[in-house]
């Protein structure tokens, strides 16, 4: 097959949207099921299951810590986090996961797609995570310097979605 060079931007234009969604974590706040930020911390609805209060506590146990390559993946209670030891972190004391996990492993978490409470972000190389509306990530952040709760949006093209069963 002979493709002329005026050929190859359409194709490129075709590939690029084969497989791949335009996935966005977006907060949309929904009362009574979205956690809010206050001072750097998440605050959790009265009514959200207990699971979901755990992961909450959990996250903001991890606010203000590093980001050290590798933190949290030897010893799950370490002084920084990357952002599998920061998704691992969370799910552990949440109950929902057994020890630490790299973030490749995250493709295969759970059930597939977006949870209603908690959605797992992986990429083979990046992991972050959504509970209750928030945004739980190490990266895409102005400044971010480690584990940080965010409103905002990140683009998410080429995750895979996961979520525990039943959140």
């Amino acid at each position: 097959m002979i493709l002329r060079l005026t050929s190859l931007p359409l194709i490129a234009i075709a590939l690029s949207s084969c497989g791949s969604s335009n996935t966005k974590y977006e907060y949309d706040y929904v009362a009574g099921k979205s956690a809010i930020i206050r001072g750097g911390y998440a605050l959790i609805p009265n009514d959200a299951p207990e699971a979901v209060k755990r992961a909450v506590a959990a996250g903001n146990r991890l606010q203000g810590r590093p980001y050290i390559y590798g933190g949290g993946h030897r010893f799950l209670e370490d002084r920084g986090y990357d952002c599998s030891g920061t998704t691992s972190y969370v799910l552990y004391h949440a109950g929902l996961l057994k020890g630490p996990a790299p973030s490749g492993e995250f493709r295969h978490f759970g059930e597939s797609g977006k949870g209603e409470w908690i959605t797992v972000y992986a990429t083979k190389g990046h992991v972050f995570m959504s509970v209750a509306g928030l945004r739980l990530d190490t990266g895409y952040h102005e400044g971010q310097d480690g584990p940080k709760w965010s409103y905002s949006p990140r683009p998410a093209r080429g995750y895979t979605l996961r979520h525990p069963p039943g959140l």
